[in-house]
């Protein structure tokens, strides 16, 4: 994989120090691909993490949502010793983070059969919508001319 220097963009550009260093992040990292995970667009606004946690049961996942942040973590409480032919079922603990987009909300997490489903929702605020900004008229400017002369 390339890396990329985004040192030219730093003179250019200004409050995008998350944007960079998500990125410069992903370069470096090197990728766990435990447990597996969807992410699914379920709408314009609405998305829907599903992650395989088999052997896994609800009160042993713990789901955190920070600012911009999502993490999952997970921890057997089981400490029984069981004498394996064979394990493949993995029951590791783990902790699987999501960088979230602003204004992106966890709505709900259910587990159900070995999934864990956490749905998003990007919900704008009233003033970061787009509004239209009525022009007015030439009466202030004439106005104006009036006062000088």
């Amino acid at each position: 994989m390339r890396t990329y220097d985004f040192a030219p963009l730093w003179r250019s550009t200004i409050g995008f120090d998350r944007l960079f260093d998500l990125l410069d992040e992903t370069q470096h990292r090197t990728e766990d691909n435990y447990p597996p995970y969807n992410i699914e667009r379920l709408g314009e606004d609405r998305y829907q993490i599903s992650l395989a946690l088999a052997g896994f049961s609800p009160d042993e996942i713990a789901v955190t949502a920070e600012q911009n942040a999502l993490t999952v973590e997970g921890r057997k409480g089981d400490k029984d010793q069981h004498e394996y032919l064979y394990q493949g079922i993995s029951a590791r603990p783990f902790k699987r983070q999501f960088n979230l987009a602003d204004y992106v909300q966890v709505k709900t997490a259910t587990f159900d059969n070995g999934l864990l489903r956490i749905e998003l929702v990007r919900e704008i605020p009233e003033a970061m919508k787009p509004r239209r900004i009525a022009i007015g008229g030439g009466a202030s400017s004439a106005q104006i001319m009036q006062k000088a002369a």
